[in-house]
């Protein structure tokens, strides 16, 4: 069995973030924003639960899995990809090339899609969004590319094997109200939440391990991708500059009529 996990590498949440105005892009490596580089943290709760998926059983056809961690970023988020490889991932797939610069979300799922045809995997493993973008349209998208079924936003997930080789994904999803138990064949993608359990940190031993690790790298022309072919629904970014300063905000001295003064500020601002 083949589990492809998807990760991205994000700008650290703890640091102070910057738009480049020239470029309207975050700054990511920018020496001026301070801005250092790591492993999503939601990408490796998804690289957890596929290495507990193969450790449940070992002795189950389910124990036979092969984990590939496949990302689309530039050279330098190599050191993230070898993090996830590091964590007991078997492989990596590396999608790098300039044309991807600001890529929007239809052709991170065109692309992504077709790093995944390369290979037969069983199962997809995602997030449910990333913390820099944080859409939540990926899995969908990558479904409809790949014409499988989707589980989104699971707050567990196992495998049960079967004699034919075709594996059922039984899996929980909790709603306002209630939670939905699902259950679907092989192939799928599945997203998780961030209810899964605490990723492993690496020791010395396997770092060293998951320097040695494989990893494939793709172009677009590798893959037969056109970034830019705009026949497909593109999002371009046409204008960008600088928020504006927050203003100070209104402070109400209770003097017996602060219910009415709040009511009136918010019917001002047409927030009721």
């Amino acid at each position: 069995m083949r589990i492809a996990v998807l990760v991205k590498e994000v700008p650290d949440t703890n640091k102070q973030q910057e738009l480049s105005l020239e470029t309207g892009l975050l700054k990511r490596r920018d020496s001026e924003s301070g801005a250092n580089m790591v492993l999503d943290e939601i990408s490796e709760r998804a690289v957890e639960a596929a290495l507990r998926l193969r450790e449940h059983d070992a002795d189950s056809p389910a124990g036979e899995i092969t984990i590939e961690v496949i990302s689309m970023a530039p050279e330098a988020a190599l050191t993230s990809i070898r993090r996830a490889l590091s964590m007991g991932a078997d492989e990596a797939v590396h999608i790098r090339d300039d044309k991807l610069l600001g890529a929007d979300l239809t052709l991170t799922a065109e692309v992504l899609a077709a790093a995944l045809r390369q290979r037969d995997y069983d199962l997809i493993i995602t997030g449910t969004h990333s913390s820099d973008g944080a859409s939540g349209a990926l899995p969908a998208m990558l479904a409809e590319h790949l014409d499988v079924v989707l589980l989104s936003h699971l707050t567990s997930l196992s495998l049960e094997p079967s004699e034919s080789g075709i594996a059922t994904i039984t899996a929980s999803r909790s709603t306002t109200h209630a939670v939905q138990s699902l259950k679907a064949s092989c192939p799928a993608v599945v997203s998780i939440s961030e209810v899964f359990p605490d990723p492993r940190f690496p020791n010395f031993k396997a770092i060293m391990a998951g320097k040695k690790k494989p990893v494939t790298t793709f172009t677009l022309e590798e893959l037969g991708v056109d970034a830019e072919d705009f026949s497909r629904p593109r999002a371009i970014m046409t204008a960008v500059q600088q928020a504006p300063a927050r203003e100070a905000g209104t402070k109400i001295n209770d003097e017996g009529d602060a219910a009415e003064k709040i009511v009136e500020y918010l019917e001002r601002n047409k927030l009721i």
